[in-house]
């Protein structure tokens, strides 16, 4: 996998309470990612974005909610959301990432 696809398949870390929870009693991390990722190209972005190691990663895709709107309805766009599971001992910390 070429350098550029490294940075294109992680979208950015997904925030909300149960994403902390997982986080905290599965040792998961929860990444937004590009729609057409697989989950191999997710495991080396991880491994050499971060430098650890990942134990499994599931994915799925968030389908986009119908909104109304003055001119009538209008789908948001879908996502895919990745769980990453790391091996034990190993660690993110976003706030001193290289």
């Amino acid at each position: 996998m070429n350098q550029e696809r490294v940075f294109q398949v992680l979208v950015g870390p997904h925030v909300s309470e149960k994403a902390a929870i997982v986080a905290d009693e599965n040792n998961q991390f929860v990444f937004k990612v590009a729609v057409d990722a697989t989950k191999a190209e997710i495991k080396k972005s991880v491994e050499q974005l971060f430098k650890v190691k990942v134990d499994k990663v599931s994915t799925l895709k968030v389908k986009g909610k119908v909104k109304r709107n003055r001119f009538g309805y209008s789908t948001k766009p879908t996502w895919k959301k990745a769980y990453v599971r790391l091996e034990q001992g190993q660690d993110i910390d976003f706030a001193t990432v290289e």
